[in-house]
């Protein structure tokens, strides 16, 4: 079996930016037009009113200040409250490979690698705008990479699944090196019309390069120590949005075939079951919490992120330095939030350092990532 490193990272984000107040005012503008037009309908106890958001609200209920888009007039648009990205030909590069070109071309700048290093493609993400081709497989096509590709997904978990996936590719021999993509247009699953959810994500995309350790020549290397990897079912974040939809035109435009979620339960259901996860894997491999340098959570929550890092802490975490932030501007990215936290707070830690990668999220899923600084 052959020692597999992390060799370089890449991020693309998106040029467009929504802060708190922008949303607000656009979300506050629909719903008080909502409940004047529905003024008798309320008032006879038929139709709730549409309450209010405000940036306090969200800022306390999740840390986000503001997310990049990929659109984000159309967003804003009372009218619309939806991305306006319009369907690109056949001929054309999709939007998601668009954005996984832009991340890997600059994870493998870092890692000191071209196409032709690379064997292999994984596409790892939350939704997935066509099912075939394979994302990947175009991915692979535009960046005239020889070998495979493949689509997987474990909503927010599918980073940490699919460097999993591409470690033991390259562990065994399958392939020298694999880029691993996580191509997220959340806000294309939103619900702009939901004040308990419609300021939690935003856009972006990340890219990784696994390789064979002996062959590693970047600056930025990471040997993957291990991983482990736990799903379990659970209801209560869930997008039913499929290609069966149109077999039940009764089903079509319920709210359910968006993003939604219990998130009193998930907080409360999901934190102790991360950090359970992260402490017995640390525990397998021989180490401590405290021989842990930097966690990079899952960024969904900034609550969440707290409790996590106190549970295995046993103390409340230096969010600079033992588990940095970066939801408040990029708000939740779903699979590529642990990602753009390792991209942008890798570079200051010394040799010997260990750090933790991990994401949870919808299944339940839950991936650990453990990693040492070359």
């Amino acid at each position: 079996m052959q020692k597999v490193v992390i060799s370089g990272t890449g991020l693309y984000t998106p040029p467009n930016s929504i802060s708190n107040d922008e949303l607000v005012a656009s979300f506050n503008a629909w719903a008080e037009r909502f409940n004047q037009e529905n003024a008798e309908a309320i008032a006879a106890g038929e139709l709730a009113p549409a309450p209010l958001s405000s940036s306090e609200f969200i800022e306390k209920a999740s840390g986000i200040q503001s997310r990049h888009v990929v659109n984000k007039s159309g967003i804003l648009d009372i009218n619309r409250m939806v991305p306006d990205i319009p369907e690109r030909s056949n001929d054309e590069w999709s939007i998601l490979c668009e954005m996984s070109v832009k991340a890997a071309t600059e994870a493998l700048e870092r890692a000191g690698r071209t196409a032709a290093d690379i064997d292999g493609v994984i596409v790892a993400c939350s939704n997935l705008q066509r099912a075939y081709p394979a994302i990947a497989v175009e991915v692979q096509a535009a960046l005239g990479i020889q070998g495979f590709g493949f689509d997987m997904n474990v909503a927010c978990s599918s980073a940490t699944f699919g460097i999993q996936a591409a470690a033991n590719t390259v562990s065994t021999g399958q392939a020298r090196a694999v880029l691993m993509v996580n191509p997220e247009i959340c806000t294309g699953h939103m619900n702009f019309r939901d004040r308990d959810s419609h300021f939690i994500f935003g856009d972006a995309c990340t890219a990784v390069i696994v390789e064979r350790a002996e062959d590693a020549v970047s600056e930025h290397q990471f040997e993957i120590v291990g991983t482990k990897l736990l799903t379990q079912f659970s209801n209560n974040i869930r997008n039913n949005f499929g290609f069966l939809n149109r077999a039940d035109e009764s089903g079509i435009g319920q709210p359910d075939k968006l993003f939604v979620q219990e998130g009193r339960k998930v907080f409360r259901e999901v934190c102790p079951m991360v950090a359970e996860l992260i402490g017995k894997h640390l525990e397998e491999l021989k180490l401590s919490v405290a021989d842990v340098s930097r966690f990079w959570l899952h960024q969904a929550n900034l609550n969440m992120n707290m409790l996590i890092a106190r549970k295995l802490l046993s103390r409340d975490p230096d969010l600079e330095k033992e588990a940095p932030v970066v939801l408040d501007e990029y708000a939740n990215t779903s699979s590529a939030g642990s990602i753009i936290a390792f991209h942008k707070y890798q570079d200051d830690l010394p040799s010997g350092s260990h750090g933790v990668i991990c994401s949870f999220g919808a299944g339940y899923s839950i991936g650990s990532v453990i990693v040492r600084k070359r």
